[in-house]
Protein backbone atom coordinates (compact mmCIF):
# COMPACT_ATOMS: atom_id res chain seq x y z
CA UNK A 1 0.00 0.00 0.00
CA UNK A 2 2.73 2.51 0.70
CA UNK A 3 4.49 1.87 -2.64
CA UNK A 4 1.11 2.08 -4.39
CA UNK A 5 0.82 5.46 -2.51
CA UNK A 6 3.99 6.99 -3.49
CA UNK A 7 3.20 6.02 -6.59
CA UNK A 8 0.29 8.36 -6.72
CA UNK A 9 1.51 11.55 -6.84
CA UNK A 10 0.23 12.87 -10.47
CA UNK A 11 -2.71 15.59 -9.35
CA UNK A 12 -6.52 14.79 -10.92
CA UNK A 13 -8.77 17.29 -11.52
CA UNK A 14 -11.13 16.51 -8.12
CA UNK A 15 -14.72 16.26 -8.78
CA UNK A 16 -16.75 19.64 -8.35
CA UNK A 17 -13.48 21.68 -8.00
CA UNK A 18 -14.61 23.24 -11.75
CA UNK A 19 -17.49 24.04 -13.60
CA UNK A 20 -20.19 21.59 -14.86
CA UNK A 21 -22.44 19.03 -14.03
CA UNK A 22 -21.65 16.53 -12.51
CA UNK A 23 -18.81 13.95 -13.11
CA UNK A 24 -19.50 9.90 -12.92
CA UNK A 25 -18.70 7.85 -9.97
CA UNK A 26 -15.59 8.57 -8.32
CA UNK A 27 -14.37 6.17 -5.69
CA UNK A 28 -10.92 7.22 -3.46
CA UNK A 29 -9.27 6.25 -0.78
CA UNK A 30 -6.71 8.31 1.44
CA UNK A 31 -4.55 6.80 4.53
CA UNK A 32 -4.52 8.73 7.22
CA UNK A 33 -3.37 8.44 11.03
CA UNK A 34 -5.08 9.88 13.73
CA UNK A 35 -7.31 13.25 13.86
CA UNK A 36 -4.81 15.51 12.56
CA UNK A 37 -3.94 14.02 9.08
CA UNK A 38 -8.08 12.96 9.17
CA UNK A 39 -9.05 16.82 8.78
CA UNK A 40 -6.36 17.92 6.82
CA UNK A 41 -7.70 15.37 3.93
CA UNK A 42 -11.44 15.61 4.99
CA UNK A 43 -12.00 19.42 5.27
CA UNK A 44 -10.93 20.26 1.92
CA UNK A 45 -13.34 17.32 0.57
CA UNK A 46 -16.15 18.93 2.60
CA UNK A 47 -15.51 22.33 1.58
CA UNK A 48 -15.22 21.97 -2.10
CA UNK A 49 -18.44 20.29 -2.06
CA UNK A 50 -20.58 22.75 0.10
CA UNK A 51 -18.72 25.21 -1.97
CA UNK A 52 -19.93 23.35 -5.52
CA UNK A 53 -23.83 22.48 -3.79
CA UNK A 54 -22.92 18.76 -3.64
CA UNK A 55 -25.13 16.76 -1.48
CA UNK A 56 -22.44 16.20 1.08
CA UNK A 57 -22.94 13.00 3.44
CA UNK A 58 -20.67 11.81 6.30
CA UNK A 59 -20.49 7.42 7.03
CA UNK A 60 -18.75 7.81 9.81
CA UNK A 61 -18.58 6.42 13.52
CA UNK A 62 -20.13 9.04 16.07
CA UNK A 63 -17.05 10.64 17.64
CA UNK A 64 -15.51 11.54 13.86
CA UNK A 65 -18.59 13.11 12.90
CA UNK A 66 -18.82 15.11 15.91
CA UNK A 67 -15.71 15.86 15.47
CA UNK A 68 -15.86 17.07 11.69
CA UNK A 69 -19.57 18.35 12.12
CA UNK A 70 -17.37 20.43 15.20
CA UNK A 71 -14.81 21.98 12.52
CA UNK A 72 -17.06 22.75 9.97
CA UNK A 73 -19.26 25.07 12.62
CA UNK A 74 -22.10 26.77 11.19
CA UNK A 75 -21.85 24.92 8.31
CA UNK A 76 -22.50 21.66 9.83
CA UNK A 77 -26.21 21.77 9.31
CA UNK A 78 -25.82 21.47 5.40
CA UNK A 79 -24.05 18.27 5.75
CA UNK A 80 -25.77 14.73 6.26
CA UNK A 81 -25.29 12.33 8.85
CA UNK A 82 -26.14 8.86 7.25
CA UNK A 83 -24.75 5.74 8.19
CA UNK A 84 -26.35 3.79 5.86
CA UNK A 85 -24.63 4.77 2.80
CA UNK A 86 -21.61 2.50 4.32
CA UNK A 87 -21.63 -0.77 6.08
CA UNK A 88 -21.58 1.05 9.54
CA UNK A 89 -25.43 1.34 8.75
CA UNK A 90 -26.71 -1.19 6.37
CA UNK A 91 -25.47 -4.43 5.22
CA UNK A 92 -23.95 -4.31 1.57
CA UNK A 93 -26.94 -4.84 -0.40
CA UNK A 94 -29.23 -2.06 1.52
CA UNK A 95 -25.99 0.24 1.82
CA UNK A 96 -25.52 0.04 -2.61
CA UNK A 97 -29.36 0.00 -2.59
CA UNK A 98 -29.22 3.72 -0.13
CA UNK A 99 -26.27 5.40 -2.19
CA UNK A 100 -28.02 4.70 -5.75
CA UNK A 101 -31.05 6.46 -3.99
CA UNK A 102 -29.81 9.21 -2.67
CA UNK A 103 -27.58 10.15 -5.91
CA UNK A 104 -31.16 9.71 -8.04
CA UNK A 105 -32.92 12.31 -5.13
CA UNK A 106 -29.90 14.25 -5.84
CA UNK A 107 -30.91 15.37 -9.42
CA UNK A 108 -28.44 17.40 -10.80
CA UNK A 109 -26.37 17.87 -7.69
CA UNK A 110 -22.97 15.96 -7.43
CA UNK A 111 -23.62 13.34 -4.12
CA UNK A 112 -20.42 13.68 -1.71
CA UNK A 113 -20.00 10.98 0.39
CA UNK A 114 -16.68 11.42 3.31
CA UNK A 115 -16.79 7.98 5.05
CA UNK A 116 -14.12 6.41 7.80
CA UNK A 117 -13.64 2.85 7.23
CA UNK A 118 -14.75 0.66 9.85
CA UNK A 119 -15.26 -3.11 9.21
CA UNK A 120 -15.82 -4.39 12.58
CA UNK A 121 -13.54 -6.52 15.33
CA UNK A 122 -13.50 -9.55 13.27
CA UNK A 123 -11.73 -11.01 10.13
CA UNK A 124 -15.30 -12.00 8.84
CA UNK A 125 -16.20 -8.21 8.96
CA UNK A 126 -12.82 -7.41 7.12
CA UNK A 127 -13.55 -9.51 4.57
CA UNK A 128 -17.19 -7.89 3.65
CA UNK A 129 -15.99 -4.91 4.08
CA UNK A 130 -13.28 -5.73 1.43
CA UNK A 131 -15.62 -6.84 -1.10
CA UNK A 132 -18.64 -4.16 -0.09
CA UNK A 133 -15.67 -1.10 -1.42
CA UNK A 134 -14.42 -3.57 -4.52
CA UNK A 135 -18.14 -4.15 -5.50
CA UNK A 136 -19.31 -0.57 -5.18
CA UNK A 137 -17.15 0.78 -8.46
CA UNK A 138 -19.40 -1.71 -10.33
CA UNK A 139 -22.59 -1.40 -8.94
CA UNK A 140 -22.75 2.58 -8.61
CA UNK A 141 -20.14 3.49 -11.51
CA UNK A 142 -23.17 5.24 -13.48
CA UNK A 143 -23.86 7.21 -10.72
CA UNK A 144 -22.75 11.03 -9.73
CA UNK A 145 -21.41 9.93 -6.52
CA UNK A 146 -17.72 11.10 -5.40
CA UNK A 147 -16.78 8.93 -2.61
CA UNK A 148 -13.73 9.51 -0.54
CA UNK A 149 -12.54 6.63 1.56
CA UNK A 150 -10.66 7.26 5.24
CA UNK A 151 -8.30 4.56 6.19
CA UNK A 152 -6.91 5.37 9.31
CA UNK A 153 -3.57 3.08 10.61
CA UNK A 154 -4.66 3.49 13.98
CA UNK A 155 -7.95 2.33 14.13
CA UNK A 156 -7.83 -0.56 11.22
CA UNK A 157 -5.33 -3.37 10.94
CA UNK A 158 -2.62 -3.61 8.33
CA UNK A 159 -4.18 -5.92 6.48
CA UNK A 160 -7.02 -4.15 5.65
CA UNK A 161 -5.23 -0.83 5.10
CA UNK A 162 -3.25 -2.53 2.69
CA UNK A 163 -6.59 -3.29 0.50
CA UNK A 164 -7.33 0.38 -0.23
CA UNK A 165 -5.13 0.52 -3.12
CA UNK A 166 -6.71 -2.44 -4.47
CA UNK A 167 -10.14 -1.71 -4.11
CA UNK A 168 -10.02 2.17 -4.53
CA UNK A 169 -9.39 3.40 -8.80
CA UNK A 170 -7.98 6.39 -7.03
CA UNK A 171 -5.88 7.71 -3.54
CA UNK A 172 -5.15 11.05 -2.39
CA UNK A 173 -1.63 11.48 -1.33
CA UNK A 174 -0.15 14.88 0.18
CA UNK A 175 -3.69 16.55 -1.36
CA UNK A 176 -3.21 15.15 -4.57
CA UNK A 177 -5.46 12.98 -6.30
CA UNK A 178 -4.23 10.17 -8.38
CA UNK A 179 -4.91 6.93 -9.81
CA UNK A 180 -3.68 4.25 -7.96
CA UNK A 181 -1.50 1.44 -9.59
CA UNK A 182 -2.46 -1.46 -7.75
CA UNK A 183 -6.43 -1.04 -8.09
CA UNK A 184 -8.27 -4.31 -9.70
CA UNK A 185 -11.37 -4.38 -10.91
CA UNK A 186 -13.83 -5.92 -9.03
CA UNK A 187 -14.39 -8.93 -11.33
CA UNK A 188 -11.15 -9.78 -11.22
CA UNK A 189 -10.11 -9.02 -7.67
CA UNK A 190 -13.21 -10.60 -5.76
CA UNK A 191 -12.80 -14.43 -6.96
CA UNK A 192 -8.88 -14.32 -5.87
CA UNK A 193 -9.62 -13.24 -2.13
CA UNK A 194 -8.66 -15.86 0.78
CA UNK A 195 -11.82 -17.67 2.13
CA UNK A 196 -10.30 -19.03 5.53
CA UNK A 197 -11.77 -21.21 7.81
CA UNK A 198 -14.33 -19.86 10.19
CA UNK A 199 -12.48 -20.93 13.56
CA UNK A 200 -16.56 -22.17 14.81
CA UNK A 201 -15.63 -24.98 11.64
CA UNK A 202 -13.09 -26.39 13.77
CA UNK A 203 -15.15 -27.70 15.99
CA UNK A 204 -18.10 -30.59 15.56
CA UNK A 205 -20.81 -29.91 13.29
CA UNK A 206 -24.51 -29.52 14.81
CA UNK A 207 -25.59 -30.29 11.57
CA UNK A 208 -24.11 -32.65 8.65
CA UNK A 209 -26.30 -34.48 5.69
CA UNK A 210 -24.42 -35.33 2.71
CA UNK A 211 -26.30 -36.04 -0.33
CA UNK A 212 -29.71 -34.65 0.55
CA UNK A 213 -32.75 -36.20 -1.59
CA UNK A 214 -34.77 -32.72 -2.19
CA UNK A 215 -34.98 -29.00 -1.34
CA UNK A 216 -37.73 -29.33 1.16
CA UNK A 217 -35.58 -31.84 3.10
CA UNK A 218 -32.80 -29.36 3.21
CA UNK A 219 -34.97 -26.56 4.08
CA UNK A 220 -36.66 -28.66 7.31
CA UNK A 221 -32.91 -29.40 8.34
CA UNK A 222 -31.65 -26.06 8.41
CA UNK A 223 -34.80 -24.92 9.80
CA UNK A 224 -34.60 -27.06 12.93
CA UNK A 225 -31.31 -26.73 13.58
CA UNK A 226 -31.93 -22.74 13.90
CA UNK A 227 -35.20 -23.20 15.60
CA UNK A 228 -32.47 -25.12 18.47
CA UNK A 229 -29.53 -22.63 18.26
CA UNK A 230 -31.25 -19.02 17.30
CA UNK A 231 -32.70 -17.75 20.53
CA UNK A 232 -34.01 -14.42 18.56
CA UNK A 233 -37.15 -14.99 16.74
CA UNK A 234 -36.97 -12.43 14.23
CA UNK A 235 -33.21 -13.51 13.46
CA UNK A 236 -34.09 -16.93 13.06
CA UNK A 237 -36.91 -16.02 10.74
CA UNK A 238 -34.73 -14.11 8.30
CA UNK A 239 -31.70 -16.42 8.65
CA UNK A 240 -34.02 -19.46 7.24
CA UNK A 241 -35.32 -17.25 4.63
CA UNK A 242 -32.25 -16.64 3.27
CA UNK A 243 -30.57 -19.84 3.85
CA UNK A 244 -33.55 -21.87 2.11
CA UNK A 245 -32.76 -19.30 -1.48
CA UNK A 246 -29.14 -20.49 -1.01
CA UNK A 247 -30.51 -23.95 -0.93
CA UNK A 248 -32.56 -23.30 -3.89
CA UNK A 249 -29.65 -22.26 -6.13
CA UNK A 250 -27.89 -24.90 -5.21
CA UNK A 251 -30.17 -27.60 -6.53
CA UNK A 252 -31.78 -25.24 -9.21
CA UNK A 253 -28.18 -23.90 -10.29
CA UNK A 254 -25.79 -26.32 -9.32
CA UNK A 255 -24.75 -29.96 -9.89
CA UNK A 256 -25.80 -32.42 -7.24
CA UNK A 257 -25.53 -34.32 -4.90
CA UNK A 258 -26.21 -31.53 -1.90
CA UNK A 259 -24.80 -31.04 1.71
CA UNK A 260 -24.84 -28.73 4.31
CA UNK A 261 -22.76 -28.32 7.31
CA UNK A 262 -23.69 -26.11 10.47
CA UNK A 263 -21.64 -25.32 12.95
CA UNK A 264 -22.66 -22.84 16.17
CA UNK A 265 -20.48 -21.95 19.70
CA UNK A 266 -23.59 -20.23 20.71
CA UNK A 267 -22.07 -16.74 19.71
CA UNK A 268 -21.85 -17.35 16.04
CA UNK A 269 -23.28 -19.66 13.56
CA UNK A 270 -22.33 -20.35 10.09
CA UNK A 271 -24.06 -22.55 7.47
CA UNK A 272 -22.48 -23.82 4.43
CA UNK A 273 -24.31 -25.70 1.54
CA UNK A 274 -22.68 -27.26 -1.10
CA UNK A 275 -22.56 -28.56 -4.86
CA UNK A 276 -20.51 -30.42 -6.92
CA UNK A 277 -20.48 -27.51 -9.68
CA UNK A 278 -17.56 -25.75 -9.96
CA UNK A 279 -18.54 -22.67 -11.67
CA UNK A 280 -18.24 -19.53 -9.50
CA UNK A 281 -20.17 -17.07 -11.13
CA UNK A 282 -20.71 -13.94 -11.29
CA UNK A 283 -18.50 -11.86 -8.56
CA UNK A 284 -21.00 -9.25 -8.06
CA UNK A 285 -23.80 -12.07 -7.07
CA UNK A 286 -25.63 -10.75 -3.98
CA UNK A 287 -24.50 -7.01 -4.07
CA UNK A 288 -27.79 -6.23 -6.62
CA UNK A 289 -30.52 -8.34 -7.22
CA UNK A 290 -29.91 -11.00 -10.06
CA UNK A 291 -32.84 -9.42 -12.34
CA UNK A 292 -32.79 -5.22 -10.67
CA UNK A 293 -36.20 -4.01 -9.45
CA UNK A 294 -38.49 -7.18 -11.14
CA UNK A 295 -37.53 -9.15 -7.44
CA UNK A 296 -40.68 -11.42 -9.34
CA UNK A 297 -37.80 -13.20 -11.80
CA UNK A 298 -35.79 -14.82 -8.56
CA UNK A 299 -32.31 -14.69 -8.52
CA UNK A 300 -32.50 -13.50 -4.64
CA UNK A 301 -30.58 -15.95 -2.79
CA UNK A 302 -27.48 -15.04 -2.82
CA UNK A 303 -29.03 -10.96 -2.64
CA UNK A 304 -30.80 -12.22 0.54
CA UNK A 305 -28.53 -14.01 2.02
CA UNK A 306 -26.02 -10.72 2.17
CA UNK A 307 -28.88 -8.41 3.40
CA UNK A 308 -29.54 -10.67 5.79
CA UNK A 309 -26.33 -13.14 6.94
CA UNK A 310 -23.52 -11.15 8.59
CA UNK A 311 -20.94 -12.75 6.21
CA UNK A 312 -21.13 -14.69 3.06
CA UNK A 313 -18.63 -16.29 1.15
CA UNK A 314 -18.52 -18.50 -2.40
CA UNK A 315 -15.69 -21.46 -1.71
CA UNK A 316 -14.48 -23.09 -4.52
CA UNK A 317 -12.76 -26.49 -3.62
CA UNK A 318 -12.42 -29.68 -5.23
CA UNK A 319 -15.47 -30.94 -3.58
CA UNK A 320 -17.70 -28.58 -5.25
CA UNK A 321 -18.33 -24.70 -4.69
CA UNK A 322 -19.68 -23.79 -1.28
CA UNK A 323 -21.61 -20.77 -0.41
CA UNK A 324 -20.79 -20.39 3.13
CA UNK A 325 -22.96 -17.96 5.75
CA UNK A 326 -21.91 -16.86 8.97
CA UNK A 327 -23.36 -14.50 11.49
CA UNK A 328 -23.43 -13.26 15.09
CA UNK A 329 -26.46 -14.28 17.18
CA UNK A 330 -28.28 -11.63 19.00
CA UNK A 331 -30.01 -12.92 22.24
CA UNK A 332 -33.27 -13.57 22.23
Amino acid sequence: MDRAVGEARAPLPHPGSGAGSPVPSRHSAAVVRGEADLLAVALPFLDAGLRAGDVVALTCPPDIAALLCGELGERAGQVRDDPRLSLLGARAPDALAHARRTAEQAGDRQLRVLSLVDFGPTPAGWREGVRFESAANRVVQDMAVDALCLYDRRRLPAEVVETAAATHPFLVVDGAWGPSPAYRDPVEYLPRLPWPREPVQDTAPVLALDDVPTLVALRHAIGRVLAARVPDRDQREDLHLAAAEVAANAFRHGVRPVSVRMWTDGERLVCAITDCGHSFGDPLAGFRPAHGADLARGGMGLWLARKLWDSVDLVPGPEGLTVRLSTRLQPA
